[in-house]
């Protein structure tokens, strides 16, 4: 029988995704594993939203998809709100992090691809298919899966190579925002660490009255902090064709990222009497709340249905990978990134770079920041390796596998 399709519309998909969200904070309230392993709240109300949909397509027979164009425009504020936190002594700071982290992430690359050829000559998959098992699709996600896919078809004559890579990056999405939060748990456990008391907020205000020196929190702080998010976007809007025209591909957001870090060390400077909204609770609310529905839409909007026809060749790579994954960040991240509290902050974050995505990898540092206090280099370093150095090594990388 052909299911039913359903378009759920873009306000009423924005409003289910804050329902998810409230539906995750209670499960996280009343489900105590939950709170002590750092899952994040979109992320148990939207696997939660995800499984209903499958219900729907297995029970009923109707195939639900969500129109997330205003999905897009969250990502864009929420990493512009990072750009606009980032200090010049925090770039500073974490230049020499910064390169440690991209020297583990290439590395952990070409150990994931080592993984997926190794297992899929193991398991007697067809040809072409590894790549869709390694970095393609788990350090690479959705964008990168659909932008290979169509080439891995035509040079394999792999005719499901876009469901395959489709259906693993989905999973490895899930799997990265269940397994974040605990791998950092036990990590600020065993080694009792905690983070810096007083500093201002970056994102992911704790729940309750916040800190007092942090700004005020009203109508006006939000309405201008809302203006220089804008004014960012605008002008990162603007470059696109300058970037463009150079030769180098960055996505939106980071493009929007960059423009706010100049933004925010040289208008303060020049203009000192101009209120901004560097580390403000304002802006850390609003970036919060941006990555919270983009999460919670992201989840919600997962065809679980797709994994299905796979068997279970999928899964039994995929765990593979997730094994490797933690022990390589129990083992060698940790460790070369310090062994400090921002160690087991960059820690969670790291399951989303190999495994998901980097808006799952900001989600999963923002749940642990709430708990045990802020991080900010690790929120400054991590997307500039994960959305762009990376996606430069991860291109040679598919292209040398595919050779």
């Amino acid at each position: 029988m052909t299911p039913t399709a359903l378009q759920v519309p873009g306000l009423l998909t924005f409003t289910i995704a804050i329902l998810v969200f409230f539906l995750g904070a209670g499960l996280n309230k009343a489900v105590a594993p939950l709170r002590r392993w750092n899952i994040p709240e979109a992320v148990s109300g939207g696997l939660v939203a995800a499984l209903a949909t499958l219900a729907a397509y297995k029970v009923l027979g109707v195939a639900v998809s969500f129109n997330l164009e205003a999905r897009d425009m969250l990502l864009l504020y929420f990493f512009t709100g990072i750009g606009l936190n980032a200090r010049l002594s925090d770039l500073i700071a974490g230049g020499r992090p910064l390169l440690i982290l991209l020297a583990l992430t290439v590395g952990y690359l070409i150990l994931q691809n080592v993984i997926a050829t190794g297992a899929a000559g193991a398991l007697g998959l067809p040809d072409g298919i590894a790549p869709l098992l390694g970095s393609v699709s788990l350090i690479g996600g959705h964008g990168t899966t659909i932008a290979w896919a169509p080439l891995i078809t035509q040079r394999f004559g792999l005719s499901n190579a876009m469901e395959v890579g489709i259906a693993s990056a989905t999973l490895g999405l899930v799997i990265a925002s269940l397994v974040g939060g605990p791998v950092a748990g036990i990590l600020i456990s065993r080694f009792k660490l905690k983070g810096p008391v007083g500093d201002d907020p970056v994102v992911g205000i704790a729940d309750g009255h916040g800190d007092p020196d942090a700004g005020r929190l009203d109508y006006m702080s939000v309405l201008s902090s809302l203006l220089v998010l804008n004014i960012a976007i605008i002008i990162g809007f603007a470059l696109e064709e300058t970037v463009l025209a150079t030769g180098i591909k960055l996505p939106m957001f980071v493009v929007c990222l960059l423009v706010a870090i100049v933004l925010t060390n040289t208008v303060p400077r020049v203009l000192p009497r101009v209120p901004w909204p560097t580390r403000t609770r304002a802006l850390a609310l609003i970036s919060d709340l941006s990555l919270n529905i983009f999460l919670a839409m992201s989840l919600m909007s997962m065809q679980l249905w797709t994994l299905g026809g796979l068997g279970p060749a999928l899964v039994v790579v995929l765990g593979i990978q997730t094994l490797a994954a933690v022990a390589y960040i129990l083992f060698v991240v940790f460790p070369a990134m310090g062994r400090d509290y921002r160690a087991a902050v960059l820690s969670a974050g790291f399951t989303g770079i190999s495994l998901g995505a980097t808006p799952t990898a900001i989600a999963n540092m923002t749940a642990v920041t709430k708990v045990h206090g802020p991080a900010p280099t690790a929120f400054i370093i991590l997307p500039l390796v994960s959305a762009f150095f990376i996606d430069i090594a991860n291109a040679f990388a598919i292209g040398f596998m595919l050779r």
